[in-house]
């Protein structure tokens, strides 16, 4: 509905500045608070059949009986209401239900500063500084234990049936474990869909990996719904290989250059990071494997004397890389391209960089997960050109490629 020229008037008739619109005695709160009371007389007399004040006979013997006062979290500061009763206490508000204590938002913000990484302290302290208002480690504890749901809810939702790229990727994070903090290994399946956004298609925490491991993973992503991968891009994850050979024989495994050029350079001087970097984007940049063979040599003559261990380990993974050089540059770019990993990877760090270990597999679960909702929000558009990438992956792959 619309607010008349008039109503606005009078409700800003007093107004001097942003102060008295939205400080914490501000029109927003007075204008929250009366549109709630109100809403609720408007329930009750639903609830009894008739008005107040209204004469003669009623449809019931309840009656309207007062009010108690509630005070509730909102984003000005504290906010009392009046909540009306009934004589046979029937009355349930449902603007305000009968235990809600915040007043929209703050279970949004409570995920949201969940996401980033700040533990039950932290949130209580923001939101107090920010909005003057004292939520208990007890209601936090509450918001984000929804979150559980909608993880289990979102692990096993239904996927497309065919993605032409799909990257996996892994990070350490420290859990709690029988009494001590082991490293364990979270492990992201990231796909590129057929309309060319990303898409986050799950995630599992493990000790360690194989065979067995990767076969339950394609197996479970098989049994929601995924028919058919082009492009399985990973880092050399152990077993890997031979598991999606068994569940999806066609898909063509990829070494990711995304991680083959991180792993390799982690070593190098931050003062020879442009150059190796440089040199070595003219490996995976040659438009053919003999090109690209001529350009490790170089590579070689130059750094070997050292950085002996990059060329090195780009020669003993050369068979998992040369399959790249037969994709035009518009497939190479989907497979190379850094965006979609190192995103992932960043927000993912920030959430983490300030926990020393995690309680528990869940709660690691639990923060992995809102900070990849957090970041996947953002995924709205198409990777760059990606029409003329779909295009060479249909003349490639024929009718395995729909949309």
């Amino acid at each position: 509905m619309a607010f008349t020229k008039e109503i606005l008037d009078e409700i800003l008739k007093n107004y001097k500045g942003p102060d008295d619109m939205f400080g914490p005695d501000g029109i927003i709160k007075q204008f929250s608070k009366a549109v709630i009371e109100r809403a609720m007389q408007a329930e009750l007399t639903e609830t009894l059949g008739y008005q107040k004040h209204e004469q003669g006979e009623k449809k019931t013997f309840n009656r309207r009986n007062g009010s108690s006062t509630k005070t509730l979290r909102t984003d000005q500061g504290p906010m009392e209401i009046e909540i009306p009763r009934d004589r046979d206490g029937e009355f349930e508000p449902q603007i305000i239900e009968k235990h809600q204590r915040e007043w929209r938002g703050f279970d949004e913000k409570i995920l949201s500063m969940y996401a980033l990484g700040l533990s039950t302290r932290e949130i209580s302290e923001h939101l107090k500084e920010i909005y003057n208002v004292d939520v208990s480690a007890d209601l936090i504890s509450r918001v984000t234990d929804e979150v559980k749901q909608m993880l289990t809810d979102w692990r096993g939702r239904t996927l497309e049936s065919f993605y032409p790229v799909v990257f996996m990727d892994a990070l350490r994070l420290n859990i709690r474990e029988d009494a001590r903090v082991i490293k364990k290994a979270v492990y992201l399946a990231l796909a590129i869909r057929p309309d060319g956004k990303k898409e986050i298609l799950g995630m599992w925490v493990a000790e360690t990996e194989g065979s067995k491991f990767w076969l339950g993973i394609m197996n479970e992503l098989k049994n929601r719904g995924v028919n058919d991968i082009l492009i399985a891009a990973v880092d050399g994850l152990t077993g890997f290989p031979d598991a999606i050979a068994t569940v999806y024989p066609k898909t063509e495994v990829q070494l990711c250059m995304v991680h083959m050029v991180r792993n390799t350079c982690k070593h190098v001087a931050s003062k020879d990071q442009k150059a190796v970097y440089r040199d070595i984007k003219k490996i995976y940049l040659a438009p053919t494997e003999g090109l690209a063979q001529e350009a490790l040599e170089d590579f070689a003559k130059t750094w070997d004397a050292k950085y002996p261990n990059i060329s090195k380990s780009w020669r003993s993974r050369w068979m998992e890389v040369i399959p790249f050089f037969k994709f035009p540059p518009e497939i190479r770019k989907v497979v190379y391209t850094t965006n979609a990993i190192e995103s992932v990877n960043y927000t993912i760090r920030k959430a983490t960089n300030n926990k020393q270990s995690f309680p528990n597999d869940e709660a690691a679960m639990k923060l992995l997960f809102m900070a990849l909702q957090r970041i996947s929000k953002k995924w709205t558009m198409p990777l760059r050109d990606w029409g003329s990438a779909l295009n060479q992956f249909s003349i490639i792959y024929g009718d395995r490629v729909h949309v």
